[in-house]
């Protein structure tokens, strides 16, 4: 089993407390986010969880912790943009985010930190020109601290429309994405990092840009030193290369303020759910109520057991 902490939130950022509490207790509860009364009752121990995989703007809180998962094998994917307090609200400084990157990679392995760069977006302050000199600024400081970058360009989604309308976004078209497609890669490459794109449709191969797998079969299975018999997660958008994973973590929970999130309805959601934060409780800003109802989810390892040269050499 993969777990994925997560899409719906930053648990490294916010809610690290809660996360080792529940793997101490080697379980956790999730709601299901389509339907808010049924839970999965999730199994935690090492002998299920091949890896954990963490999402995070901000790993810093997390970082005086990793030691508390020596059991487990886990990376991490994090995004690190150029954007300024009027469109990531409440992050910290990009000098202090470019050392928590450095220590992390540090600490695990550059293997197990993936610089995301996303979601890209063009307006008259966030022009063309001014991600390729910035781009470049960060390749440069990152990288002897990753070896590979994922972008996306910013997908328009009806929640996030009012959040955004101020920027003056305007939608890039194909020519666009391939002109900074075209110049990232001549910096990443440059700077020997490999690139990638998430869940995007165009075709970027003629630049040597592939399709990212950000929930990665290859990747984990280079980490646990063993191949995975995992099938490709349907439950994500046909672009989408991931394979199959378990979210733990809960929609309108995160906390960074950024105007492109998707995972936010608005900052009231937010708020209403942090004010029912508990670290101990098997749910994340959450209690079980009367009216809900928890079903124990079936896992097991996805290590294939049967011997492979490339492992053992």
């Amino acid at each position: 089993m993969i777990i994925s902490a997560s899409r719906r939130t930053d648990i490294p950022a916010f809610y690290s407390d809660w996360f080792f509490n529940r793997i101490k207790e080697r379980y956790v509860l999730v709601r299901n986010p389509m339907n808010y009364r049924q839970i999965s009752k999730v199994n935690l121990s090492p002998e299920v969880v091949d890896c954990i995989v963490f999402w995070t703007k901000n790993p810093e809180p997390i970082l005086a912790k990793l030691d508390k998962l020596k059991d487990y094998n886990f990376y991490f994917q994090f995004t690190l943009t150029p954007y300024a307090q009027d469109v990531e609200l409440s992050l910290p400084a990009k000098g202090c985010l470019i050392e928590s990157f450095k220590r992390l990679a540090t600490k695990i392995g550059p293997e197990k930190v993936i610089w995301r760069y996303d979601p890209i977006f063009l307006n008259q302050k966030y022009t063309l020109e001014y991600h390729i000199e910035y781009f470049e600024k960060m390749a440069k400081q990152l990288k002897d601290y990753t070896e590979k970058c994922t972008i996306s360009f910013l997908d328009f989604y009806p929640k996030i429309k009012s959040n955004i309308k101020a920027l003056g976004i305007t939608e890039m078209n194909p020519e666009q994405q391939w002109r900074l497609a075209e110049n990232l890669a001549k910096i990443a490459f440059a700077y020997g990092l490999k690139l990638d794109t998430c869940c995007e449709k165009i075709d970027l191969s003629e630049l040597g840009i592939g399709h990212a797998k950000c929930i990665d079969d290859e990747l984990i299975s280079r980490i646990v030193g063993s191949p995975l018999k995992v099938e490709k997660d349907k439950n994500q958008r046909l672009e989408c290369g991931c394979v199959s994973s378990i979210d733990i973590g809960l929609y309108n929970t995160c906390c960074h303020g950024c105007k492109y999130c998707y995972a936010n309805h608005s900052l009231a959601s937010v708020q209403k759910n942090r004010q029912q934060y508990d670290p101990e409780s098997p749910l994340l800003c959450s209690q079980v109520g009367p009216d809900d109802i928890i079903h124990e989810r079936e896992v097991r390892s996805l290590k294939d057991g049967q011997l492979n040269l490339l492992f053992t050499n």
